[in-house]
């Protein structure tokens, strides 16, 4: 093994960024949904690889495939020298993880990585996941784990789950935006929600809208959108539900929104015989996460719906969206039936579409004929 040339702590803690203008470098490789392990082969059964499989490769529960889909499909891979590493360094998301002051092959080259500085930090317990990004190739995410013992560092990652996942989530919603939209989309469509009804999202090239109505229920004035995208055995769908002037949401929780998505797709979102429509199948997991996306608090649920009377079903992306500027509440939906294809590639193009929603916060409810005019 040749010595390695260490890199400043700046490169470290810095997330790596090259302007797409200027770097001519090669995109890494590797299909969605990736990640490549660096680890010695004689680590491959040890508490931080098994952290790492409970971590990055969990099961997701929330899809109706059995055996269950893991987060990322995780390749652990070793290497004997320079040549086998630089192989490695092509692929698109790389973990490397090693104990700081093994004598491995990979614990040497995370020491080379590493400033002195921040060896210190590890070996004092202070940190311990260091994220690059575009380190050796274009469109590449790496992550770098290390602690004082094997013991040490898989107890960093499994208290770290949540945050070490979202960080490769971040990147994977970046590629994928890339992905769904390079092929084209309606840009004049989703400019049209914008003028009429005050949001929008970004929309691929090939759905269709059906439903675009404003009803009445209960005394209360409601607004209700449909689109598809029917292909071949993947059918598509999209809906949503707003409401103006809502200024208390001290009701919405995950009962609550599960409950009113019911309500619903049993009004909307129909099947082929008259007493079939889609429902959330709740014997199966349905999570909820909240936070804030552009400022509006935002729940994201996924889990599996079921269509009534009717032995179909298959897995859905929602959003509830409040938007405390103009008094609006958005329940937006994605769902799919595609019994002879894998779920997660397509919930994750589902997650980055509703990530691209947008609401106009200075909207006034009954002024869209005057934008229109305007």
């Amino acid at each position: 093994m040749k010595t390695f040339c260490k890199l400043s702590i700046l490169l470290l803690i810095a997330t790596i960024w090259v302007s797409c203008d200027g770097d001519y470098r090669q995109k890494a490789r590797g299909g969605f949904g990736e990640a490549v392990v660096i680890m010695d082969s004689t680590e491959w059964k040890s508490e931080t690889a098994e952290a790492l499989r409970q971590t990055y490769g969990e099961g997701i529960a929330t899809l109706p495939t059995l055996p269950l889909e893991p987060l990322f499909d995780l390749q652990f891979r070793d290497f004997k020298n320079n040549d086998e590493l630089e192989q490695l360094k092509r692929f698109k998301n790389i973990i490397i993880a090693a104990p700081i002051d093994d004598s491995t092959n990979t614990a040497e080259w995370v020491r080379a990585l590493l400033s002195d500085e921040v060896e210190n930090q590890v070996r004092n317990g202070e940190s311990f996941a260091f994220p690059l990004q575009n380190k050796w190739y274009k469109d590449q995410w790496t992550m770098i784990l290390t602690a004082p013992t094997d013991t040490a560092l898989a107890r960093q990652i499994q208290n770290s789950e949540k945050t070490l996942t979202d960080n490769l989530f971040e990147k994977e919603f970046q590629r994928w935006n890339e992905e769904v939209y390079g092929q084209g989309e309606q840009v004049e469509l989703s400019d049209s929600l914008w003028t009429n009804h005050g949001w929008k999202i970004r929309i691929q090239h090939d759905w269709i809208k059906n439903i675009d109505t404003t009803y009445t229920e209960n005394g209360e004035e409601s607004h209700f959108l449909t689109m598809r995208r029917v292909l071949p055995e993947n059918n598509r769908w999209f809906w949503a539900w707003w409401k103006d002037d809502v200024q208390d949401i001290s009701y919405l929780d995950d009962n609550w929104i599960n409950s009113k998505r019911d309500s619903l797709m049993k009004k909307w979102i129909r099947g082929s015989r008259d007493s079939s429509y889609v429902t959330t199948e709740y014997g199966r997991p349905v999570e909820t996460e909240v936070f804030e996306m552009d400022g509006d608090l935002t729940h994201e649920t996924l889990g599996t719906w079921r269509m009534t009377k009717d032995a179909m079903g298959g897995p859905f992306v929602n959003f509830t969206i409040y938007d405390e500027e103009a008094d609006r509440l958005f329940i937006l939906e994605f769902g799919q039936h595609a019994p002879k294809f894998k779920k997660r590639r397509f919930v994750r193009q589902f997650r980055t579409m509703l990530r691209t929603f947008t609401s106009d916060s200075t909207w006034q409810a009954g002024a869209t004929q005057a934008r229109v005019e305007n």
